[in-house]
């Protein structure tokens, strides 16, 4: 039997970052990070956005941080490892094939996986589903010869790859059940805005549209909508949202309908076992409530607390303004605070015929998010200031 003081499970950025936070405060404890796929840690958030658009994109370039990093720090890594059998009470973990880690801590950072919609064909050839290297590399090789894309979804992901498609010079469809474009995060009339944006850059939308099925023997071939339409289309990019990986401790405390329940310290009721990143449904201490991401930010700040925490020398409370960022052909939007509900009242400053503008939303009288279209670095820095200000934080 392998015994580790620390056992990471999942190499995203929020396992690879538990790993920096162990090491910055514990030089010598034995740790392994495992992790599912092939390769190591990488920058997920690229791969709808420039590594979908270059011609030879360097994989390298993506790693984050890079191989040597871990042999540096003596940090043994198993990738292209899955782990099937994970018990609470004796601290074991059975890999797939068949070793087991006996562990004096744990930190969960399994990620999510992409929501498969409840319609005929969806595991269909030319269905994709981007959330790894392999997907986005088999995008990018199908859509060289696919004359018709469509991309079912409205939100970040979505709206990220139909516009590196299209900035691709591909015939691009994008099909949402809503009425605008990220209606989860926009009010109605900056989404209208966007969405049109999309329309002027030529890509066909079917707004309102709610999918029925994929249809195809082995192959897609049409797509097919609840109020009866068709669309002739031999590749469909489905982006409906991600669940979290939580199969490995489902029926455990460990495991809710929201996500991995922890503390502010990111430790959930067992003791010494930590969750991060997608899994994580934390107490946010600024914002109010509970919540959980699934963004790159967030769970590269958050697997840096749970590993100095882990180590038992620090003690940090993880407390971080919401905030994660796209881009879309020529636009950076930043999103800056709470945007789960939709605002009350929004005070625009700029304009959205220069395409540069920042929108506060407003609950009442009560600051709750800022959207910034466009502006520096220093700008959104800024507004995390003023929301915690405005929240006396």
């Amino acid at each position: 039997m392998i015994r580790r003081d620390y056992l990471i499970i999942g190499a995203g950025i929020a396992g690879a970052s538990a790993c920096e936070g162990i090491r910055k405060y514990d030089k010598r404890g034995s740790v392994t990070l495992v992790g599912a796929e092939v390769f190591p840690p990488y920058k997920r958030w690229i791969l709808s956005k420039t590594f979908l658009r270059e011609k030879d994109p360097n994989l390298k370039k993506l790693q984050e941080p890079d191989e040597r990093w871990f042999e540096t720090h003596k940090i043994e890594t198993r990738f292209a490892t899955a782990v099937t059998q994970f018990n609470i009470e004796r601290r074991l973990a059975v890999l797939a094939n068949g070793e087991t880690i006996e562990f004096n801590k744990a930190c969960l950072a399994m990620g999510s996986r992409p929501v498969r919609p409840p319609v005929a064909g969806v595991n269909l050839g030319n269905v994709i589903y981007l959330r790894t290297v392999r997907d986005a590399l088999a995008l990018k090789e199908m859509a060289s010869v696919e004359r018709g894309i469509m991309v079912v979804g409205g939100g970040l992901l979505a709206c990220e790859a139909a516009a590196s498609l299209r900035m691709m010079k591909l015939k691009i469809g994008l099909m949402h059940r809503d009425p605008y474009l990220l209606n989860r995060y926009l009010d109605p009339e900056t989404g209208a805005w966007l969405t049109d944006h999309f329309a002027k850059h030529s890509v066909v939308l079917s707004m309102g549209e709610s999918l029925n099925g994929f249809e195809g023997k082995t192959v897609l071939r049409n797509i097919q909508t609840k109020s009866g339409n068709r669309f002739p289309v031999g590749l469909a990019v489905v982006a409906c949202g991600a669940e979290p990986n939580l199969h490995l401790v489902r029926n455990t405390p460990l495991s809710g309908p929201h996500g991995s329940p922890v503390t502010e310290y990111l430790e959930t009721e067992e003791k010494g076992i930590y969750a991060v990143g997608d899994l994580a449904f934390y107490p946010d201490r600024i914002m109010g409530g509970v919540r959980r991401q699934t963004h790159w930010e967030n769970a590269r700040e958050q697997g840096l607390v749970a590993g100095a925490n882990m180590t038992g020398k620090k003690r940090i409370r993880y407390e971080q303004v919401p905030c994660f960022w796209t881009e879309m052909f020529d636009l950076r939007m930043d999103f800056v605070g709470d945007f789960s509900v939709l605002p009350t009242r929004v005070d625009l400053q700029g304009a959205y015929a220069k395409k540069k503008f920042i929108a506060r939303y407003y609950q009442g009288d009560k600051l709750r998010a800022i959207l910034l279209c466009q502006q520096a670095q220093r700008d959104v820095d800024s507004a995390k200031t003023q929301l915690r200000q405005a929240l006396g934080k």
